[in-house]
């Protein structure tokens, strides 16, 4: 995916700078943030694209970094990648899928670690909004893993998207893990973005296909 003309829609439970899959940076400007109850943050923004886009030919595309909702410690004698959700944790993916219902970001694609936590996640999200039970669906294995790297969670994940992905898909959502899904947002936009567990950053461009 190499897309170099993008705006950010909105982010829940997060604060984030609009991306840039092509490191090209845009400019953001009017930033407004909405707190809510709890941990949950909105924040909009507005962008100026730095060239004009072609209608004819261009669409818009719309990705979702979603970090798994947070996890629990009880049972130190699990692995890591098996630790299940705490209570709070699946209280926030009940919110981050009614929120991406209500905002209108159901994604036709979804890949995700294959972690137990990020799998319940998007199990209870699934439980809660129909059109994600319909979505198709990859664990891809590696997301767990190359979170852990440094620097290599973009690059992996515009590979892993534009093998799955077909032009008619128009929303992707990827669910994986810090420190390289917050790594990975701020590469994006070209500045520093915290993704919190379950924090989702919602990012739109516009163009003929995911790896044009």
């Amino acid at each position: 995916m190499n897309v170099g003309l993008c705006e950010m829609h909105s982010v829940i439970c997060s604060t984030a700078v609009a991306p840039n899959l092509s490191g090209r940076r845009s400019k953001v400007r009017n930033p407004n943030q909405l707190r809510v109850k709890s941990s949950l943050l909105i924040q909009k923004q507005d962008t100026q694209l730095a060239e004009p886009l072609s209608d004819s030919v261009s669409v818009s595309r719309r990705l979702i970094l979603l970090r798994h909702a947070k996890s629990s410690w009880a049972n130190r004698s699990l692995r890591d990648h098996d630790r299940p959700l705490s209570k709070s944790g699946k209280e926030d993916a009940v919110r981050v899928s009614r929120k991406l219902q209500e905002l209108g970001w159901i994604p036709e694609l979804i890949l995700s670690s294959d972690a137990a936590r990020t799998k319940e996640t998007l199990k209870i999200m699934q439980e809660q909004v129909q059109e994600l039970v319909e979505a198709e669906v990859h664990f891809i294995s590696s997301f767990y893993s190359i979170a852990a790297m440094d620097g290599q969670t973009a690059e992996h994940l515009q590979k892993v998207i534009c093998r799955y992905s077909k032009d008619e898909i128009l929303t992707v959502m990827c669910m994986g893990h810090n420190r390289g899904w917050e790594e990975a947002a701020s590469m994006f936009s070209g500045a520093s973005v915290e993704l919190k567990t379950c924090n989702a950053a919602l990012l739109e461009t516009a163009g003929k296909s995911w790896d044009e």
